[in-house]
């Protein structure tokens, strides 16, 4: 995502590994993508990275929230913590953006965070990326769905759409457990394909 907007858009990447955030500066990839390596290497971007918060969250319009939410097959929950803390670090620096979570999380979960911080500035917005074509999915999406039946939600809509290569994408307007539901049955239809072939 960051490199997909970052064509059109000023973009601070934020991470708390050094070595990640280094890598970025550099204009080398943290992921195996080969389209991002090369648009990394060649294309005009609007990027940076940095490992303080505030510096990413401060003047932004827009947080895009996308940690790893590893699912624990014991105790059956998603491990929240990091976009939790993210929400958290980018709500204390910056009331006024809008906070979006590409992370997979548990259905419900962004209500209770709209509740617990009194604002309907966070939603959710799934993305559905094969692994080794990030860049090349969200260029050409089968469809955007975004958690959010508001003109922050549409805004959100139209900015992934304006971004990408193909221009009849599908966008779906959901309510944000909706949302939540539709990502997690798209990784299971997935899992449960890979499992029968």
């Amino acid at each position: 995502l960051a490199v997909l907007l970052a064509r059109q858009h000023r973009v601070v990447a934020f991470d708390i590994q050094k070595k990640r955030v280094d890598e970025v500066n550099l204009r080398k990839s943290t992921v195996y993508d080969q389209d991002i390596s090369a648009s990394l290497a060649s294309d005009k971007l609007d990027l940076q990275a940095t490992s303080d918060h505030r510096e990413a969250f401060q003047a932004a319009d827009i947080v895009i929230v996308a940690t790893p939410t590893d699912y624990d097959t014991k105790t059956h929950y998603f491990d929240t913590l990091s976009v939790e803390t993210v929400v958290e670090q980018a709500l204390s620096c910056n009331s006024d953006a809008l906070i979006v979570i590409k992370s997979t999380i548990p259905v419900g979960f962004t209500k209770q965070l709209q509740e617990l911080h009194k604002t309907d500035k966070i939603i959710f917005s799934p993305e559905f990326l094969r692994e080794g074509k990030a860049l090349y999915d969200n260029l050409h999406p089968s469809r955007i769905v975004v958690g959010a039946r508001s003109p922050e939600g549409s805004m959100f809509a139209e900015l992934l759409k304006d971004a990408a290569k193909q221009k009849d994408v599908p966008i779906l307007l959901t309510h944000s457990s909706e949302a939540e539901a539709i990502k997690l049955f798209s990784n299971t239809y997935l899992a449960m394909r890979i499992a029968y072939f």
